[in-house]
């Protein structure tokens, strides 16, 4: 679970929205706001997959599995599990794995293994190099001392929790010689409010803690929205009532947890088809908030349809689902992949719902990365995480929905105002304007919060985009700079986009830093425009230009 902001002295998070939105529909049947034109994609790109084709080649792969671990030199001892398969538009299939040893999860284990449509192995990614074997099963340290542990690690992010939540053996591969540990998990809530869920790997011989990361990562009817204005919405009809309900797009549903912090809430359901007013109010029994969440809900999914060919966070036809108005005054975000789910505070005074369109392309993109590439929530790793869910889903997103009140732009959390002076929370043209993300890639980066690390890859995307230098970009006004005194052209936002997804779901996996970043979005730049093409050059240019090589 990620939540959207990072913490300054542990008060506010690093990204939030607010909406207003309303829903009107006279039968059970549903409407949606007009979608964008599906782009033409190169032979490389990933073809769209009903749900049944994508369920028959996880099938497939699953059948073949031992056979590829066979071919791909894997141990006796270690077996492949199907997590997610890409087609291309020309046959090639990309298919993710995790990987067991001994019946033992092996996380930092994943790979992708590339496969022309002749059937030919191409090539094989993987999350690390070292040979997966470790000289014995049996731990060293019992599971209580890596219990006391995690719940020590978890308390200083706040957590009340005296105990944990789950434990269980694994080897641990993510960085160095892998080695048999317990991974551990303390919930309860963080003292901001968020739900923690950290997770806490400890070598199972030594008792040393390896590495943590928490789990919560930070979001025809009519809807009178509070930033995008009054739009169309997909709700459903049952009985003399309607609710929002999304049956178009894989069942969405959005709930109101009325200032609770557990549950799934009460479904959003009213009278007549119009949910929302179009202001902020403090009442828990607003519908505001639903309208906007349901809007940014729809509005992804279109978007990674019709511009990906994806059909769902997990490519598999089904939604998530929403919560609004949770906890009091909470003042962020956060997408949780146990649960499937969206999350959205109400911000300060309970006043300013964290809805807004960027931030629900936002949080719903943290469960696209949590189903593919899986980037682990710490380090470099982290920072290419909260960037990817700017890139795709809070700049794509806010582009695809071509929204008048809301125009697409690159900035991050510009219309809910969660500095209190009118600022966004993050600028992709020169990130550290926010006053702590980093414009390009220096050693210290792994140290920073995930959500300032994120600034070189969202200003390689940004160059990558628009280019260097001023520009002004739908009434914006943005001066880019570069690292190296370079001058940076830029291939537009569409192929950009096209490049980083592909890269996150067929090269980058779970340990991706930015040195292996650069290697990945190269080869997706390769596969989609060609070895040598403008869009490869600039890509590499632009990444230079923020001090990545």
């Amino acid at each position: 679970m990620s939540p959207l902001y990072a913490r300054h002295k542990r008060t506010t998070l690093a990204i939030a929205t607010a909406v207003a939105a309303g829903a009107l529909l006279s039968t059970g049947l549903t409407t949606t706001a007009s979608a964008q034109p599906t782009t033409h994609r190169p032979a490389a790109a990933p073809a769209a997959l009903s749900a049944t084709a994508h369920a028959s080649l996880m099938q497939k792969a699953q059948d073949d599995a031992a056979t590829t671990a066979q071919s791909i030199g894997l141990g006796a001892k270690e077996k492949l599990v199907v997590k997610d398969v890409v087609k291309d538009v020309d046959g090639t299939v990309h298919t993710r794995y995790e990987r067991t040893y001994a019946g033992l999860p092996v996380l930092g284990g994943d790979l992708v293994v590339h496969t022309a449509e002749s059937g030919r192995t191409e090539g094989v990614t993987k999350a690390t190099k070292a040979a997966i074997k470790v000289a014995s099963l049996t731990p060293r340290i019992t599971p209580a001392k890596a219990a006391q542990q995690a719940v020590s690690a978890a308390r200083t992010l706040g957590s009340a929790k005296s105990s944990t939540d789950g434990a269980r053996k694994v080897i641990w591969a993510a960085n160095g010689t892998p080695v048999l540990a317990y991974e551990t998990i303390v919930g309860g809530l963080q003292d901001d409010g968020t739900p923690n869920q950290l997770h806490v790997i400890t070598d199972a011989a030594t008792g040393k803690k390896l590495f943590e990361y928490q789990g919560i990562e930070n979001a025809t009817g009519t809807g009178k929205t509070l930033y995008s204005g009054t739009v169309s919405l997909t709700t459903t009809q049952s009985g003399s009532s309607y609710n929002l309900t999304d049956a178009s797009r894989g069942g969405h549903k959005t709930y109101n947890l009325a200032r609770k912090t557990s549950g799934t809430g009460t479904l959003v359901s009213n009278s007549t088809n119009t949910f929302g007013t179009g202001t902020a109010s403090t009442s828990s029994s607003d519908q505001t908030a639903a309208a906007d969440a349901a809007y940014g809900a729809q509005e992804t999914w279109d978007y990674y349809k019709n511009v990906f060919g994806r059909s769902g966070i997990k490519n598999d036809g089904k939604a998530a689902y929403s919560r609004v108005h949770y906890g009091s005054s909470y003042v962020n975000a956060f997408w949780d992949d146990s649960c499937f789910c969206m999350t959205y505070g109400d911000g300060q005074g309970n006043a300013d719902p964290l809805t807004s369109l960027d931030v629900a392309g936002h949080e719903m993109t943290h469960g696209v990365t949590a189903n593919t590439a899986g980037l682990d929530y710490s380090g470099e790793s982290g920072g290419l995480n909260e960037a990817t869910s700017d890139i795709l889903g809070g700049v794509g997103v806010e582009f695809y929905a071509n929204n008048a009140k809301d125009p697409g732009d690159y900035l991050i959390g510009e219309k809910i105002n969660i500095n209190g002076d009118g600022t966004p929370l993050r600028y992709m043209d020169k990130p550290s304007k926010d006053g702590g993300s980093a414009d390009s890639w220096s050693s210290s980066v792994g140290n920073l919060d995930v959500h300032y690390s994120s600034g070189v890859a969202n200003h390689f995307f940004y160059l990558l985009s628009e280019g260097s230098g001023a520009k002004t970009v739908n009434g914006v006004s943005y001066d880019s700079p570069t690292s190296n005194g370079s001058k940076v052209t830029g291939i537009g936002r569409d192929k950009a986009l096209q490049i980083w997804y592909k890269a996150l779901t067929t090269y980058f996996t779970s340990t991706t830093d930015y040195k292996a970043a650069r290697a990945g979005t190269l080869s997706a730049a390769k596969d989609l425009y060609g070895s040598g093409s403008t869009e490869y050059n600039t890509v590499a240019a632009a990444w230079s230009a923020v001090n990545v090589s």
